[in-house]
């Protein structure tokens, strides 16, 4: 009686051992340096540069001018985002949650991650400068601020680094309302305020979350430093006044009252939810603040841009 044939060990595992074919691998590769520029990070933060350009010319888009100002501020901010990550490869190593990264897992080299971060900022820079002088300053003095000052002196040695790191967050706003207007204007500064004050709802949550981790990887954060209870109440501080900025912001912009009104119904939503955090903290609560946090800020942005063309 015949058998069946049975399976060949050695071919098994050499067809599981056998590498990628160059479809695969590239894919591969390209979700790496994609995730060097932390995507919807970039996104938000682009958001907000082209929505600050966009509402300072109502109904009167240089629609070249904002594909332009926007591929700049892609470059600049997934550029510095890359070099972040080459910076702070070795905290990434020793925390958790981000160790699947690209340069802490091994998927990629040093040296092809800055050739990647500097082919991006490089160009985005010279792009915003080239738009204009006073575009290409801001986006420098954001990218500078976030690469030199934030990420490379004070993270490793303060908690108050996430400061400078929301001054380098609000620059692509500030800068996409001055490329608009030719000029810096208290609007401008208002919307760049308003991001820097969403900081603490969205890292700061972040922060009490992995606080173990950071302690692990030697990362001073609020909550390890200056304890939790004092971490919820700059949270929900900084939250009112962001509210108050952005919302002071539609009112001098003369937006739709619609669309001031879905701000306010925005910013009710987080006062609330960063009050709640306070009151009765949570984990469920804290982590559901920070999801909301980002949320906030990209319905913030479009319905002032909205606002002011109904």
């Amino acid at each position: 009686m015949l058998t069946p044939p049975q399976p060949n060990g050695n071919l098994i595992a050499e067809t599981r051992a056998r590498p990628l074919t160059p479809a695969p691998q590239r894919a591969q590769t390209a979700r790496a340096f994609l995730a060097l520029t932390k995507p919807l990070q970039t996104l938000l933060l682009l958001v907000t540069g082209v929505c600050a350009y966009a509402l300072s010319r109502p109904g009167a888009v240089a629609w070249g001018e904002l594909l332009a100002a926007a591929l700049a501020l892609t470059g600049a901010i997934a550029g510095c985002t890359a070099l972040n990550m080459v910076l702070d490869r070795d905290i990434d190593a020793r925390m958790g949650r981000t160790t699947h990264r690209p340069l802490p897992a091994g998927r990629m080299s040093v040296r092809a991650a800055v050739l990647f971060g500097l082919a991006l900022s490089v160009p985005g820079l010279a792009l915003a400068w080239a738009l204009a002088p006073l575009f290409g300053l801001i986006v420098t003095l954001g990218f500078a601020i976030d690469l030199g000052v934030y990420t490379l002196w004070l993270k490793r040695r303060t908690p108050l680094s996430i400061l400078f790191g929301g001054i380098s967050g609000g620059m692509p706003a500030l800068a996409g309302r001055a490329l608009a207007l030719g000029r810096v204007d208290l609007v401008g500064i208002l919307l760049a305020a308003g991001v820097l004050l969403w900081i603490p709802a969205h890292i700061l949550t972040l922060a009490t979350h992995y606080a173990r981790e950071y302690h692990l990887a030697g990362v001073p954060v609020w909550p390890n430093v200056y304890g939790p209870e004092a971490t919820r109440r700059v949270i929900a501080l900084a939250t009112l006044l962001d509210v108050a900025v952005l919302g002071t912001a539609g009112w001098l912009l003369r937006i739709h009252p619609a669309a001031l009104a879905v701000l306010a119904v925005l910013g009710a939503g987080l006062t609330g939810l960063s009050v709640a955090v306070l009151v009765r903290p949570t984990e469920r609560l804290n982590w559901v603040l920070f999801k909301f946090a980002s949320l906030y800020m990209l319905g913030a942005f479009v319905s002032l841009t909205l606002g002011t063309v109904l």
